[in-house]
């Protein structure tokens, strides 16, 4: 039995209201997904399922930390994430495409699972651009030897610029 199981919801008896499921997530949940943006992590879940008569809306709060690449130095780093987001589950025999935020279940359905949503959410909680947080006097923590290894390489903005108005200038001499 595959350990996502645990994160199915049974709604079929729940009263009308709000309901309050919590998680806690940790790498053997992530090892489900294999290889995909997070590999560890410790995330609390908290979903809210308020259920309706025609509908049940889920909001999905996560808070945590996730293990995740450093875009600059490429080593490993605890990402703090923290996020929020809402689903809206309504029943059918046929499935409706209304947009990103509604899921359709069958009216003989009883449970939901929430594993794909919780994790979607999750790496939905990183941001985009993931680099090692600065120390209190704003140095960089990433790895001081890549760092080195890569200051090599930058091309300040001022020499790129020059670079390209030189070679605009080549372009048009040459007319």
């Amino acid at each position: 039995m595959s350990s996502q199981s645990f994160y199915s919801i049974a709604f079929k008896g729940l009263s009308q209201g709000k309901h309050i499921f919590e998680y806690e997530i940790d790498g053997k949940f992530f090892s489900e997904f294999g290889g995909g943006v997070v590999d560890e992590g410790n995330v609390n879940v908290r979903i809210t399922l308020e259920k309706q008569s025609s509908l049940m809306i889920l909001w999905f709060d996560v808070k945590g930390t996730v293990n995740v690449q450093c875009d600059r130095c490429l080593e490993m780093y605890d990402q703090p994430i923290n996020g929020s987001e809402r689903i809206f589950v309504k029943f059918g025999e046929k499935e409706f495409v209304e947009g990103d935020d509604v899921i359709w279940v069958s009216t003989n359905d009883y449970q939901l699972n929430v594993a794909q949503l919780i994790y979607e959410f999750i790496c939905l909680a990183i941001p985009i651009k993931r680099v090692h947080p600065d120390d209190e006097n704003g140095n960089t923590t990433c790895d001081p030897a890549m760092i080195e290894k890569l200051s090599k390489y930058i091309i300040r903005e001022d020499e790129e610029n020059k670079s390209v108005w030189n070679d605009l200038k080549k372009l048009l001499d040459n007319e």
